[in-house]
């Protein structure tokens, strides 16, 4: 009887070893009902990538169907890579509002801003809705606030970087701000000296990430910015 209540407490333990150490999951959502990014197609390789690398299973998926209770549970964030326009119904939206709720984490990603314009509570997580941005692509100084957080703590006081840069016509003020542009480094900004370009916060009982970086193809060969985007994910994780 003994062995048999030792057998049992060694099955036991490693099972629970066994969850302790399940990989997390991410789910890579890059529905666009307006402008396609061609970056997409190199961003999903690079994030799959990373995970390989960084202990987290990657699925991906155009297919708003997928936002479901039943589907969405099984993974740890939701990343909005580029996402434009309106992508989920109200369903598939009040589906996505539960996970957020029970816990889990988001990231967007550029164009995330550039989504569901008529889903206030969105806006809210996102962070900010996307208003223009200048007609070319420009080189720009970005001032890190924040370099003790997992998405920034790698990078330079001053980043200089080329990317398309938004402005927005509304920001949320319960932002924790990582990245600030200077707008007197680059012609079309405007939103003034509190032009925010990534942040983080809680929101609803879940966690959320942005970024607006990620416009070019060669953003996802470009380590810093990859260590960036991988910090914003392992946030909303919950690393």
């Amino acid at each position: 009887m003994k062995i048999k209540h030792t057998f049992i407490a060694a099955l036991l333990l490693c099972l629970i070893s066994a969850c302790s150490f399940a990989k997390p999951k991410v789910l890579i959502f890059c529905k666009t009902a307006g402008f396609h990014h061609e970056s997409i197609a190199v961003g999903i390789p690079a994030i799959i990538k990373m995970g390989q690398e960084n202990n987290f299973d990657v699925d991906t998926t155009t297919n708003a169907a997928k936002f479901t209770a039943d589907n969405l549970k099984q993974y740890a964030a939701v990343i909005f890579l580029s996402t434009t326009g309106d992508v989920l119904n109200n369903e598939q939206q009040t589906a996505f509002e539960q996970y957020i709720k029970a816990g889990h984490g988001f990231v967007g990603v550029h164009a995330a801003t550039d989504t569901e314009y008529d889903w206030p509570w969105y806006g809210k997580l996102v962070g900010a809705y996307f208003k223009s941005h200048p007609s070319k692509q420009q080189e720009a100084n970005l001032e890190i606030v924040d370099r003790g957080f997992i998405a920034t703590k790698h990078l330079p006081a001053t980043w200089r970087r080329l990317d398309e840069w938004y402005n927005y016509k509304w920001i949320a003020d319960d932002l924790h701000v990582l990245i600030k542009i200077d707008e007197k480094s680059y012609t079309g900004g405007e939103n003034g000296d509190n032009h925010p370009m990534a942040w983080y916060h809680s929101f609803d009982g879940g966690r959320a990430f942005y970024t607006a970086l990620g416009h070019t193809d060669a953003s996802y060969a470009e380590p810093l910015y990859l260590k960036h985007l991988l910090g914003g994910i392992k946030y909303a994780i919950g690393k």
